[in-house]
């Protein structure tokens, strides 16, 4: 008897290490442990340095249990189905396999030139005995963190299927202090929220601030890219890689237990995803780090997502603009052509017989003040909003035939426009406000992007403002996310950049597709006039947001008193003009807007300055000093001309930034032109005090700058010769 439960035993532990799999990082600090549970379940677990990530979560898909059928009268009908509708449980191990992959490539823009891509993978192949269904779990692991997905392989019985729920669990080790936003199905324009994940569901309602379209969905639900720190120091990431032809990933917290499940935008059916094999999910990323500057310097996410699509990228450029956007923003101008139209049906509306209300932006000679402006002071291209018809009665009436994308209003002269920027060497930024009619801009595109390319414009700002059409639809769910990247490849078929609004947050799509140049789906500058951000928002979206792709943060405000502007307008700007300049350098992004109104930088043409030489293509990026919700010091080291520049942004407090200039040339000298904040700045009562120096430095020179609340530095550095340093002060 004991020699038959000693074999038991021993099988027991056979049947144990068969099912468990092990994956190192190629560098030997994440192991990733994987196995299935009595039941069938697949689980893994991560630890980064010994210390515990992830413990063990269950992975797996839910399916939705009915299915079309015809009756003996040829009608479709749904009906339920006996069979087993999950894909989380019952598995066995049917195959494995590791390989190992390292490659460098170069992005056509970035912070850096060239991207390391370098993991150890394990393919892990499931079989489903009851429902002979296979499903492969593939996992990648980083020198920075974990990537994984399910993989659905061509097979008899699992064809089309329809996702009620996708069960990824992320089983936290802590009650971490979190950087979040409110889980919602139709926007990210929020505030971020710190907190103990413990305390989300006592926050959560004054979390949700009002939004012109917005879904929440559970008093523990929170938005990737999720930003966490540890009690132990470690920094973790949760977000998601290569959306594609699937919903946004959420995260429900059960938080008695600190276990994520993953929580999929539903269709207007409630559904969460229509699938056909054979087909991947998106990418879950957990990057993780005891250095908060790692997580800023990951390049996972990209990483995970395929080489660019587009072969021929010499039309891809990055774009330092100005506009005629922050006027309007303030109220100080409008979108509207006329107040004399409560309601406008295009082709049938007359607008040469209407009376114009004397406070439209977009004019041909307003217009060609930008033009001037921006061909003044060296920057590449205009933005222009409210150009077309159709702003009279755009927003919130359900209203699908919206705009047409190629009517221009009767003071806006497109060929005129169009020649004199061509005349001064400025670039053209059409604007394509869709009011969320996505059938609408579909019908249109092509016309729309042919008129583009007739009037010499190469990159368009989209937008989508308000609940999405078809009604019942959300912003991030599957056919709304297909919609995004129709847009983007379309507009790469006529040599089009796209910088999209209210669309869906970036996933890395910008590797495949580097034509996207920017995005918001965040909260961004425009806010400042809508009431004002949280003077640290600024030190965490580069934690999160930023992590999947650049953000059109449209900074460079001078004037933070909106009412100077339109006295209607009583938001106020938190933050400084030191802190303004440093966002060109530490809000990555190829697309960068100097956004405030021309005269405002004639008010400060020193401080204007740096935005005029800031660079907004990089050869490196060293991250100094970082800290979510509180600091992030970067230099980055521009392409083509080679010359450094360096930001700093701080959080609600004062502080002082300690850092070593050690990225720069050894035996070289440089001039550094430092723009900081004045001993008395503070973002609210005192935020145009700044300071300017010239010091002369070198590799080995060190720096302690004083940062107000909501304030910051900018440094520009230029290689000099001994002699033209002499008489400067030496750091």
């Amino acid at each position: 008897m004991k020699r038959i439960l000693s074999l038991i035993v021993v099988c027991l532990l056979v049947l144990k290490t068969l099912n468990a799999q092990e994956l190192r990082s190629p560098d030997k600090q994440f192991v990733l442990k994987f196995s299935l549970q009595a039941n069938g379940t697949p689980v893994y677990s991560l630890t980064y340095k010994g210390k515990e990530v992830l413990k063990p979560g269950k992975l797996g898909l839910e399916l939705k249990t009915e299915r079309p059928s015809t009756t003996s009268e040829g009608d479709m009908v749904l009906k339920s189905v006996n069979q087993k509708s999950s894909l989380y449980d019952n598995f066995s191990i049917s195959g494995t396999k590791t390989t190992t992959f390292d490659e460098t490539w170069k992005p056509v823009w970035g912070e850096v030139s060239n991207i390391r891509n370098h993991y150890n993978e394990l393919e892990v192949t499931l079989n489903q005995k009851s429902t002979d269904r296979r499903m492969i779990i593939r996992f990648r692991l980083f020198n920075d963190g974990l990537g994984f997905r399910y993989e659905f392989p061509s097979q008899k019985n699992l064809s089309y299927f329809v996702i009620k729920e996708e069960r990824t669990q992320f089983a936290m080790a802590g009650d971490h202090t979190a950087f979040w936003l409110p889980g919602d199905y139709d926007t990210q324009e929020y505030d971020y929220t710190t907190s103990k994940l413990s305390e989300i569901r006592n926050v959560m309602a004054k979390a949700v601030t009002a939004n012109v379209s917005q879904m929440s969905f559970s008093p523990t639900g929170v938005q990737t890219s999720l930003m966490m720190k540890a009690a132990n120091g470690l920094y973790i990431n949760i977000h998601e890689a290569a959306l594609i032809n699937y919903p946004v990933m959420h995260l429900n917290l059960d938080d008695k237990n600190m276990v994520f499940q993953s929580w999929l935008t539903p269709d207007a059916k409630g559904d969460k995803g229509y699938m056909q094999t054979p087909c991947t999910t998106p990418w879950r990323t957990v990057i993780v780090s005891d250095d908060a500057r790692d997580i800023l310097a990951s390049k996972m996410t990209y990483n995970l997502n395929e080489p660019s699509k587009i072969k021929d990228t010499d039309w891809i450029k990055p774009v330092k603009y100005v506009g005629v956007w922050w006027e309007m923003i303030t109220g100080k101008s409008s979108w509207s052509y006329t107040n004399e139209y409560p309601t406008v049906q295009l082709g049938i509306t007359d607008f040469s017989k209407a009376k114009p209300n004397g406070t439209h932006g977009a004019t041909t000679a307003n217009v060609k003040k930008y033009i001037d402006f921006a061909a003044q002071h060296g920057f590449d291209a205009v933005l222009v909003e409210g150009w077309n018809i159709g702003w009279e009665d755009w927003f919130g009436n359900s209203k699908d035939y919206v705009f047409d994308f190629v009517t221009p209003y009767p003071d806006f002269n497109v060929s005129e426009v169009r020649d004199y920027a061509k005349s001064k060497g400025v670039k053209m930024i059409m604007h394509h406000e869709t009011s969320s009619s996505v059938r609408n801009y579909e019908r249109h595109m092509d016309k729309a992007y042919q008129f583009m390319k007739d009037n010499g414009y190469d990159a368009v700002k989209s937008g989508y403002v308000g609940n999405i059409l078809p009604r019942g639809e959300n912003h991030y769910s599957q056919w709304i996310v297909n919609h995004y990247q129709y847009a983007l490849e379309k507009a790469a078929d006529y040599k089009i950049m796209v910088n999209a609004h209210e669309a869906v947050r970036p996933t890395g799509i910008a590797r495949t597709y580097p034509n996207l140049i920017g995005n918001e789906s965040a909260r961004g500058t425009e806010y400042q006039a809508f009431g004002g951000n949280k003077p640290n928002h600024v030190t965490i979206l580069p934690f999160t947001r930023l992590i999947g792709g650049p953000m059109d943060y449209t900074p460079g405000i001078f004037e933070m008193d909106i009412s100077k502007i339109n006295p209607q307008n009583t938001s106020h700007v938190n933050s400084t003009i030191a802190n303004q300049l440093a966002l060109y350098v530490t809000m990555y992004s190829p697309l960068q807007m100097a956004a405030d109104l021309p005269e405002n930088y004639m008010r400060f043409p020193d401080a204007f300055q740096f935005i005029k030489d800031v660079a907004v293509d990089w050869d490196d990026s060293k991250y100094l000093e970082a800290e979510p919700g509180q600091y992030i010091t970067v230099a980055r080291k521009a392409k083509k001309t080679g010359q450094w520049f360096l930001g700093s942004v701080g959080g609600d407090n004062a502080r002082t930034s300690k850092i070593k200039f050690d990225f720069l040339t050894p035996g070289k000298n440089y001039i550094a032109t430092i723009y900081s904040d004045a001993k008395t700045a503070h973002y609210k009562t005192n935020p145009q005090a700044y300071n300017i120096q010239r010091v002369a430095v070198t590799n080995k020179s060190a720096l302690q700058q004083f940062v107000a609340p909501g304030g910051g530095y900018a440094i520009s550095f230029v290689e000099a010769s001994p002699g033209a340093i002499k008489g400067l002060p030496k750091l």
